[in-house]
């Protein structure tokens, strides 16, 4: 009788939809029995301060590596985005799934997009790059904090609380909750997250055999993009005091690598905006178009920005 495998994963609905995603394609694909092993996380308890105050979106990761470690687990699922762009030593991404939608979505009750918002409105969340792109869209806006999983956000906005928040397209479409959607951001508008609406599968460095077959699982062109686009933020010192936005996307075989970065204490200053174009074959290569993105923005003035984060 074969051991089950193990996987990590936040008890949030759409972690565990993440988790159950993967078990259903390890099961199809290998015939494997896999379990989940649910857990809450310091960033899912954490609910009073932003994650740049606290430290940052590792937080929702920093207990599955320890499960991991201790061999309570032998993978973890992520919403890739928030994955720290430096992985503990020990540690991999054995596998980055097909990308869903990647785009920011526009959710309110009362109005169908941004620009019909009145002056003033409130709007909540709690993602710096998310701040500083709405702030350079419409300066005249309220945005205020917004923390909790999906289903708090949603409801917290039900009660009244906000006008509109934005959240990520991706998990409301994995819940079946698309219908919440009044508009999606275009990307030129609100450039998304590095790796949003990609999965990574997380794994001990040493767990080869395990490596080898989760790497079959692996989208080729989502993993060469993200690739690129968590270099802009490793090789600018990303974190999530850093309002970043990067996203790649395959135009007839070119990758398209957009950045993007804000003033993390002045979210009304012009937004620097840099775009890079190769044809990357390999991880290496994609990390290389993300630097030259990242060099691109330094020659704009990034230091400067960067160092207002404190």
């Amino acid at each position: 009788m074969t051991t089950p495998l193990l996987i990590a994963t936040r008890e949030s609905r759409l972690a565990l939809w993440q988790a159950e995603h993967v078990r259903a394609l390890l099961g199809q694909r290998f015939g494997l029995d896999v379990q989940l092993l649910g857990m809450t996380t310091r960033g899912d308890q954490i609910l009073d301060r932003s994650l740049s105050k606290v430290g940052g979106k590792g937080l929702f990761v920093k207990e599955l590596e320890v499960a991991l470690e201790e061999g309570r687990a032998h993978l973890a699922v992520h919403s890739l985005k928030d994955v720290p762009m430096e992985l503990p030593a020990g540690f991999v991404l054995a596998a980055v799934l097909e990308r869903e939608d990647p785009r920011d979505a526009f959710v309110s009750n009362r109005y169908a997009a941004l620009d019909e918002l009145p002056q003033g409105a409130v709007v909540g969340t709690s993602s710096l790059r998310r701040v500083v792109q709405l702030m350079n869209l419409r300066p005249d806006l309220r945005i205020e904090p917004l923390r909790g999983n999906l289903d708090t956000r949603l409801r917290k906005l039900d009660d009244g609380g906000y006008d509109a928040i934005v959240l990520a397209a991706a998990g409301l479409m994995r819940l079946g909750l698309a219908a919440r959607i009044r508009a999606r951001f275009d990307a030129a508008q609100m450039t998304p997250a590095a790796g949003q609406g990609a999965l990574g599968i997380e794994v001990r460095a040493s767990a080869q055999a395990l490596r080898d077959q989760l790497a079959q699982l692996t989208h080729t062109p989502t993993w060469l993009a993200a690739h690129a686009e968590r270099a802009v933020s490793r090789s600018l010192g990303g974190s999530c005091s850093m309002p970043l936005a990067a996203y790649a996307t395959w135009q007839d075989g070119t990758l398209v690598l957009d950045a993007a970065l804000g003033h993390p204490v002045e979210p009304t200053r012009p937004l620097l905006r840099t775009q890079v174009r190769g044809q990357p074959v390999d991880a290496a290569a994609a990390t290389a178009l993300g630097e030259q993105a990242a060099q691109q923005l330094r020659a704009l003035g990034a230091a400067g920005y960067l160092a207002s984060g404190g």
